[in-house]
């Protein structure tokens, strides 16, 4: 009598592509994702992780190129953040739905951690993309960021995978719930991811008016200066910017941007000009 292998019972189109093209099709899918694209790796690498489990896939094999793909590509931006500067966050922050955040946050990070950053942001959405050029941009050592960033990104691919080894065989049972909704569930995902970025993007573009309509050119303001007009101006970037960059306004206040709103004196007449990076 032949064994019947786990995922037999519900298998769906995907599965005998997996296994076929399993290894290259997660060698480019995390490559795509860690060089920014908005494709989340998770689902596949716990997906490989139920097939190595049942025995389909090799586990060590999937956590070695998924550990290559995203060090490949974290090595990229690490060299593109080391000789391009902040020149390097425009293309992943146009990419990125929360570009504004996103930064502010993984420079939090570094300004605490600093290269320990690394074996946590890769857990933490939005923020691995920046994380390695923003390594390169605080001229981080080589060494000392190939060392973190591999860590992290062992982590990361290994906890995922070894998850999906683990719960290969539970796996079956989601599958034969899934494949018994058919194309409802695509319909379903595909509808509520489609929603989501509609009210991201659209939440953006509110934002990015709103501050135009508020926005001041940099001649503007000498022209203001020149006129000997009263301009407050502050000056929020985070520390991690004003180490790479130190130079100020002449005039200008530096306050930490969580804080500008209560050391600014709301009886002060003059024009307040804040600036970040």
């Amino acid at each position: 009598m032949t064994p019947v292998l786990p995922f037999e019972s519900t298998m769906t189109p995907v599965l005998p592509f997996l296994m076929e093209h399993g290894y290259a099709l997660l060698f480019f899918w995390v490559l795509a994702e860690t060089m920014g694209l908005p494709i989340p790796s998770v689902p596949l690498l716990i997906t490989v992780g139920a097939l190595a489990g049942a025995g389909q896939m090799n586990l060590q094999l999937c956590i070695g190129l998924g550990v290559c793909a995203a060090l490949l590509s974290d090595i990229f931006w690490y060299s593109i953040g080391w000789y391009r500067g902040r020149k390097a966050l425009s293309l992943l922050c146009r990419i990125s739905l929360e570009p504004d955040s996103c930064v502010r946050r993984t420079e939090n990070i570094f300004a605490r951690y600093g290269a320990r950053s690394l074996l946590i942001v890769k857990f933490i959405p939005g923020l691995s993309a920046v994380s390695t050029p923003l390594a390169g941009i605080i001229h981080m050592s080589f060494p000392r960021f190939l060392l973190f960033d591999g860590m992290g990104i062992f982590i990361w691919v290994g906890s995922y995978t070894i998850l999906g080894y683990i719960v290969s065989t539970e796996l079956d049972r989601v599958l034969g719930y899934a494949s018994g909704m058919g194309t409802t569930l695509l319909v379903l995902i595909a509808g509520g991811l489609t929603i989501y970025i509609l009210w991201k993007y659209a939440s953006r573009r509110r934002f990015f008016r709103e501050l135009r309509i508020a926005r001041i050119t940099p001649e503007e303001l000498k022209q203001k200066l020149d006129a000997g007009e009263r301009v407050l101006i502050i000056d929020v970037r985070h520390s991690v910017d004003f180490d790479v960059d130190p130079y100020i306004i002449p005039g200008a206040h530096r306050i930490p941007f969580e804080q500008a709103g209560n050391r600014v004196n709301v009886a002060d007449d003059r024009d307040v000009v804040v600036y970040c990076t």
